[in-house]
């Protein structure tokens, strides 16, 4: 028979180790991993001349905009910065402009997003007030939701513990993961207060107010609800040494809790945020040289989840500003992701397996997307080509996302995604976009 594509030449991290082979693609799946004699005949092939292929990027942290925020990122251009990064899957956060928080808020930003991706994309579904609506919008085609403890997004009033007890159980019921930006919002407006009473809007004043405790008092309260609904619960962006300790300890004690960190706050440190300035401002802020340290030793030994870039673009404009209260926190990072975990791994620091376990593997398990994550016959052929010798700078002004600069700005990097494939197709070519907006999927 004649299959629709064929990379020859090829490492292929399958199997849990490097294998070289080339892979049959046939109607978007892998038809058959085996040495070039061995692989069906195909009009199209390509020479991937030794580079190694892993599962397609699947990130779970995600702010596409678009809607009333198209200014900051649309679907197109936020799945085309996916694409240069070897992201085949995203999915979107709710807090957008309407906020994604129904089954009719939901059903709107999925009728936009179509035929407008170009990687495939699942959404995320703040909790409206009614309970009952949940599951409504799980059959709508949520694949998680979200809560945000620090504040109200969405319909439900994250300080209502018993309603949020409920929404959780309701999740559980569904068998949904919950992700949880876990701040606990009293203690941190109390910060505010204190800061704002003493006239400090300087960039100090933002970690001071976004605190190790205001974390590690919301981690445990998301660990709490875990126990108490059996809902998985997702703690995402955990950026402090006794932040993920708390997790840790949970996951011993057998709750149903994972956890990812970003590139943010595994690389980036306060040192950086003084230098950078208000480029490097996010939620939660950069931490310690001691607290990078950690997160870096945990996800080396194998200890950490997921990594997730918690993309999060902005208008320049939104990023200045002479009150550290008036500029909106977000780095972008879905075209620097993956390159950086890849220097990382140059540099001896992680291994590969490691990084397709945090990349792909543990999302598509945590995320229930079954058929996505591996490298093996029948699964999608969602993957991403890189060259680990490649050498370059990281200019922003390359970015295919609307967000034209980043704290990454001229780190040297070595390692980069050079194709990618969605559903079995090329969509990224050496950094150029080659596929029609629309080739990506909405993965319900």
């Amino acid at each position: 028979m004649s299959v629709d594509l064929v990379l020859k030449n090829a490492k292929i991290f399958a199997f849990s180790r490097i294998i070289e082979a080339g892979l049959a693609i046939e109607d978007g799946k892998i038809f058959k991993i085996a040495k070039e004699p061995n692989l069906p005949k195909s009009s199209e092939k390509i020479d991937l001349n030794g580079l190694l292929v892993f599962p397609g990027i699947i990130d779970v942290h995600v702010h596409l905009r678009d809607q009333e925020l198209s200014y900051k990122e649309d679907f197109l251009s936020g799945t085309s910065a996916a694409a240069n990064g070897g992201v085949t899957l995203v999915v979107d956060m709710p807090n957008n402009k309407p906020t994604t928080m129904d089954s009719a808020t939901l059903r709107e930003r999925m009728n936009i997003a179509s035929g407008k991706t170009i990687v495939n994309i699942a959404f995320y579904s703040a909790f409206p007030a009614d309970i009952g609506e949940i599951k409504r919008i799980a059959d709508e085609g949520a694949r998680a939701f979200k809560i945000f403890l620090s504040h109200k997004v969405g319909g439900l009033d994250p300080n209502d513990d018993v309603a949020v007890t409920e929404a959780f159980m309701e999740t559980s019921k569904l068998n949904l993961p919950v992700s949880v930006h876990a701040e606990d919002g009293m203690l941190l407006q109390e910060n505010i207060r204190k800061l704002r009473l003493n006239k400090r809007d300087d960039l100090d004043a933002y970690p001071e107010a976004h605190s190790q405790e205001v974390e590690v008092k919301g981690i445990s309260r998301a660990i709490n609800l875990a126990g108490k609904s059996g809902a998985h619960t997702h703690v995402c962006h955990v950026s402090t040494a006794e932040g993920l300790k708390t997790v840790l300890n949970a996951k011993k004690d057998g709750l149903p809790v994972s956890c990812e960190v970003t590139p943010n706050h595994l690389f980036l440190s306060v040192r950086h945020a003084s230098k950078i300035g208000s480029i490097a401002l996010t939620n939660p802020p950069l931490r310690s040289q001691s607290d990078v340290s950690y997160l870096q030793s945990a996800l080396e030994k194998g200890l950490i989840d997921v990594v997730a870039s918690d993309h999060a673009p902005h208008a320049l404009k939104e990023k200045e500003g002479s009150s550290i209260w008036d500029i909106s926190a977000g780095i972008v990072g879905l075209e620097t992701m993956l390159p950086l975990l890849l220097t990382h791994v140059n540099r001896g620091y992680l291994s590969v397996s490691t990084l397709v376990k945090v990349m792909a593997e543990k999302p598509a398990e945590i995320f229930g997307f079954k058929d996505r994550g591996y490298i093996k016959e029948d699964k999608c052929a969602d993957l991403v080509v890189v060259d680990l010798k490649k050498e370059w700078v990281i200019n922003p002004s390359e970015f295919h996302s609307k967000a034209k600069f980043s704290p990454f700005e001229g780190w040297r990097m070595k390692g980069k995604p050079v194709k990618t494939f969605v559903n079995g197709l090329l969509v990224m070519d050496d950094g150029e976009i080659v596929a029609k907006p629309g080739t990506g999927r909405i993965i319900m």
